[in-house]
């Protein structure tokens, strides 16, 4: 059975919300972002993990994949009839890597990680300044659209809904650009999603800063 060390609202739920998505069980690992600890058993995740991020899958031969692109290609790819990635010479399979990608580095590391990692002093001026420019890009292409990639929702979905949820407590209220807002709401109305955010903001609670 896979496993999936996690952490209750950050980047790991968009491996939640996919492997819910496939309908693959799991195995899940809170693992303490800030105190490196895992909170079933107090654990060091820094043996499980040195980057000491989430999320990190543990494959059912004990090997350890992390990164979330990484992540959400192995998953789409462990059953494939799913959909939640496009098949290999499928020209959209590379239109998925291009939102994988943008989505972790424009999004996710340039400006929801210094937001809630380091102490706004000034220095995150420019990120917010930049973050209006980035997301009129998913904007103008989900206008008109109901998914990012092709016709159907994607491992890339579960990656940018992950992040637009973010965006509000980060100080950025995505209803200035109507399409990511509608996008929002679509997806948060599947079952999937739902029963993935609520089991998380259920454990957020639960889980100290």
């Amino acid at each position: 059975m896979l496993q999936l060390y996690f952490f209750p609202m950050a980047c790991s739920l968009s491996s939640r919300i996919a492997l819910l998505e496939a309908g693959i069980e799991a195995q899940y690992h809170l693992a303490h972002i800030w105190t490196k600890r895992l909170v079933d058993d107090g654990g060091d995740f820094l043996r499980v993990s040195p980057k000491g991020a989430v999320p990190v899958l543990v494959l059912e031969n004990g090997e350890r994949l992390t990164e979330s692109a990484a992540v959400l290609q192995y998953i789409a790819d462990v059953k494939p009839e799913v959909r939640l990635a496009p098949r290999p010479g499928d020209i959209d399979r590379y239109r998925l890597q291009e939102w994988l990608s943008f989505v972790g580095a424009e999004i996710h590391k340039a400006f929801l990680f210094p937001t809630f990692w380091y102490k706004d002093d000034g220095s995150l001026a420019k990120p917010r300044a930049r973050i209006i420019e980035t997301l009129s890009v998913p904007a103008a292409h989900l206008a008109g659209r109901e998914f990012l990639v092709g016709d159907a929702f994607t491992v890339a979905d579960a990656h940018l809904t992950w992040t637009l949820l973010l965006l509000r407590p980060a100080g950025i209220d995505i209803a200035q650009w109507p399409p990511l807002a509608a996008y929002l709401e679509r997806m948060q109305a599947r079952p999937a999603v739902r029963r993935a955010i609520a089991i998380e903001m259920a454990l957020r609670k639960t889980v100290a800063a």
